[in-house]
């Protein structure tokens, strides 16, 4: 008898333990910021968006590009801690940042190209001002004086104390979640038509059921949180985040491809670098955020 037909449930070989226990430290990481908030939310998210534009910034390099990455890391960082204390002055960060990139670039001994000043721009605007929107969409409905703060709560509050900001971000989340885990496994199982040619492994059979994935998780919290016509509401706001959450991957994997490498880094064991992991995040939180403050008071009827 062989070892194997002693032990008929034993795990195979290849079983991702690495990718598991990665998953059980960095989950409850993020969301214990997201729950806290404020500037802990803030700190962790600005940790999250300096790895990944390093990855993006390594990634361009490959293709012997020369771009402005300390300055874009440095106006990224004050977009986000801006974000955090007033949000109406976010976007004055943007063209004032490409500004500055474009005269960095301008102003160096060698001269600048196209492809430079064009690389540094995207990652100030895929790597910083998309992902910004998280720390907007997380300081929903909670006044400002608390983004000071840095005292851990005491008590978990009730739920009628729970800020917008954190429910829709925790909704978001698990909108993303049912994208990603519905494409994964339908994929795996019923995939036979190739998406693209960026990422041969994405079906559209997968993608489809992740889509509807998280119309199915949008649809219930937009009943539980009891929003108008919530059965019209919470499926476009699935959709949006399904179909956001596909081109986010899509994306990043189209950048890989370019750059000729398989993952954008190797800093989560198991799951390669935070891009591979975050690319998902990068296009849904400005989608739901304008949804939450332009779509969803029209469908109320201004109230």
């Amino acid at each position: 008898m062989s070892a194997n037909s002693s032990f008929p449930f034993s795990l195979p070989a290849t079983f991702p333990w690495t990718r598991i226990l990665s998953s059980l430290v960095a989950i409850p990481i993020a969301l214990s910021v997201t729950f806290l908030g404020g500037w802990y939310f803030t700190a962790g998210f600005g940790i999250i968006v300096y790895l990944g534009q390093q990855e993006y910034f390594q990634m361009v390099r490959a293709k012997g590009i020369a771009p402005a990455a300390k300055t874009t890391i440095f106006v990224t960082q004050l977009l986000l801690i801006l974000c955090t204390v007033s949000p109406s002055l976010a976007d004055a960060v943007v063209p004032v940042a490409g500004t500055l990139i474009c005269f960095y670039l301008l102003f160096q001994p060698k001269l600048a190209t196209i492809a430079d000043i064009a690389s540094s721009i995207l990652g100030l605007f895929y790597c910083g001002y998309l992902p910004s929107y998280w720390v907007r969409l997380r300081a929903m409905g909670e006044s400002s004086s608390l983004h000071w703060s840095l005292a851990i709560p005491d008590r978990w509050p009730a739920w009628n104390d729970v800020s917008i900001g954190l429910k829709l971000t925790v909704f978001t989340f698990a909108c993303i979640w049912a994208a990603d885990i519905g494409a994964y496994t339908f994929g795996k199982l019923w995939g036979r038509t190739r998406l693209s040619q960026i990422s041969p492994k994405k079906t559209v059979e997968g993608s489809v059921c992740g889509v509807l994935g998280s119309i199915g998780i949008a649809i219930l919290g937009a009943y539980w949180l009891e929003w108008p016509y919530w059965e019209v509401s919470g499926l476009v706001l699935g959709s949006i985040v399904g179909i956001a959450s596909l081109l986010g991957d899509l994306t990043e994997s189209m950048m890989k491809r370019d750059a000729g490498i398989k993952d954008s880094g190797h800093i989560i064991p198991g799951h390669g670098g935070i891009l591979d992991r975050a690319d998902s995040y990068v296009f849904t939180a400005p989608l739901v955020y304008y949804f939450m403050t332009l779509v969803l008071p029209l469908m109320s009827g201004g109230s």
